[in-house]
């Protein structure tokens, strides 16, 4: 038996430049950290020939071909082992919130079966590849960014070359600053979950009339990135989240909603400094950036709406038991 582990995360600014309608012709940036959620994934030798799929519903099918489920059937098709199989999915979070579970999920099935058959797996090589499953072969509108950070876990900076290579650089910067960025950082559960795909399409095919608004995002995350670097004044990396969310609206129609908007003022209004819905919009989660002091009067105003605790995670996808 082995399982992996694999973090969700959250990303901070620059989101939209990881897609290769941008990179390809300017440098696109991210900046996104790993938490401490995390999707695993079991493998283990089944009784008989079968193979059993467990995640939001069971299938047994008598072969590869047979499976529903595109991501597991991608990998399965290049990593299935000879003889029956068992594999199980369990996420700390729900799909379609904003937290790149779909790619974690992709990065915790490749390493969890390359380790059952005992293949030593870079953190490179494992966001590579989930890159080509979900881009190249599903052809999912989505960019790189989820899959390196899932891999390569870590509060990260990361490239996105015209080339299409990419770059990991990790954030260099005080425990002290880290600490206090993961204090300021809340997050509240909307209630609203949504599929992805639609505005994502929209944002990719809004790409080229964007690019200026892209090239101003990829600057928040350089900036973002200096501030931590610095360790100085933190209020000021709440404010540029707050442009960023301006801008983010302005890439497709359903980024943001009236009750969104309505949630993200009261925020505001309670003293909050900036924030953004995750992923790509449209419900999911929150992330609100604020200062300790003042977060008991924000979760007061938001008090319709879960909080949900998270850490930053300094480690990515892993392989936690070989049985």
């Amino acid at each position: 038996m082995i399982i992996s582990r694999t973090p969700f995360r959250l990303s901070f600014a620059g989101g939209g430049s990881d897609l290769a309608s941008f990179y390809q012709n300017q440098e696109g940036a991210v900046i996104s950290t790993a938490i401490n959620k995390y999707m695993h994934i079991t493998v283990n030798k089944r009784f008989d020939n079968t193979i059993r799929l467990s995640y939001s519903k069971t299938e047994i099918c008598q072969n590869v071909d047979e499976i529903e489920h595109k991501i597991f059937k991608h990998v399965l098709q290049k990593y299935a082992p000879e003889g029956g199989l068992e594999i199980i999915s369990m996420a700390d979070i729900p799909s379609g919130t904003g937290l790149g579970s779909s790619s974690s999920f992709t990065v915790a099935l490749l390493h969890a079966l390359k380790g059952y058959k005992g293949i030593m797996a870079t953190q490179d090589v494992l966001a590579e590849e989930a890159c080509d499953i979900e881009i190249e072969k599903l052809h999912e509108p989505i960019g790189k960014q989820d899959q390196y950070i899932a891999a390569f876990g870590g509060l990260q900076f990361i490239r996105f070359l015209p080339n299409g290579k990419v770059f990991v650089e990790p954030v260099v910067c005080l425990d002290s600053t880290k600490k206090e960025l993961e204090a300021s950082c809340m997050m509240f559960f909307t209630g609203l979950t949504r599929d992805a795909k639609t505005i994502l399409s929209e944002q990719k095919t809004n790409t080229t009339a964007k690019t200026e608004v892209l090239k101003e995002m990829v600057s928040h995350a350089h900036e973002l990135k200096k501030i931590l670097e610095q360790g100085k004044d933190l209020k000021r990396f709440g404010e540029i989240l707050n442009q960023s969310w301006e801008l983010k609206k302005t890439m497709a129609s359903n980024v943001s909603n009236p009750q969104i908007d309505q949630w993200y003022g009261q925020a505001l209004e309670a003293g909050a400094l900036g924030g953004k819905i995750l992923g790509a919009g449209g419900g999911g989660f929150l992330m609100l950036f604020c200062e300790p002091k003042k977060q008991m009067r924000v979760k007061e105003a938001l008090k319709s709406l879960k909080v949900f605790n998270t850490q930053l995670e300094p480690q990515g996808s892993r392989i936690i038991f070989v049985g």
